[in-house]
């Protein structure tokens, strides 16, 4: 039996605003600022998600989870996630692995990479070890730079066999 694999790129990014809690990659963060969106807004969740429908040509995050439908309003990104997951499992597929960037001036992020590896990796049913989480800053160039917004990035392996 052949083993088939497949890659998929995500990207997503949410405008910094008082007033709003801080959820990346599944974890709430204390900071001063939140990122605005319909949902919690938690832009490494939604590139992972974007990337994971790309591998398996199901279109995008928007496409299954739009903004304008009343039952996402403020929904945990993790729901999303775990329905990415079971998504993609409709098709045979399974998480391989996750590589991903959040690109952010602050909060800080390094501290908290290892409990948003494990988060992920408990909703997406995969070893934390398979959940790569690299954060980064632009040496305060352009919107995250200026602490505007939190962009993230995402690549990821998925499988069938």
């Amino acid at each position: 039996m052949k083993m088939k694999i497949r890659v998929g790129f995500g990207y997503d990014v949410h405008r910094l605003v008082e007033g709003r809690e801080l959820w990346l990659g599944g974890i709430r963060l204390e900071h001063a600022k939140g990122l605005l969106g319909h949902s919690d807004a938690d832009v490494l969740i939604h590139a992972i998600c974007d990337a994971l429908l790309g591998a398996a040509n199901m279109r995008d995050i928007g496409y299954h989870f739009p903004d304008t439908a009343g039952e996402y309003e403020n929904i945990d990104s993790k729901v999303l996630l775990a329905k990415t997951v079971a998504l993609i499992a409709s098709k045979g597929y399974a998480v391989g692995n996750v590589d991903a960037t959040v690109c952010a001036e602050r909060p800080k992020l390094n501290p908290h990479i290892p409990r948003m590896q494990q988060v992920l990796a408990d909703v997406m049913g995969v070893e934390a070890d398979d959940v790569s989480v690299k954060a980064t800053t632009t040496e305060k160039l352009g919107f995250t730079g200026r602490e505007e917004g939190i962009a993230a990035y995402a690549t990821v392996l998925i499988v069938r066999e």
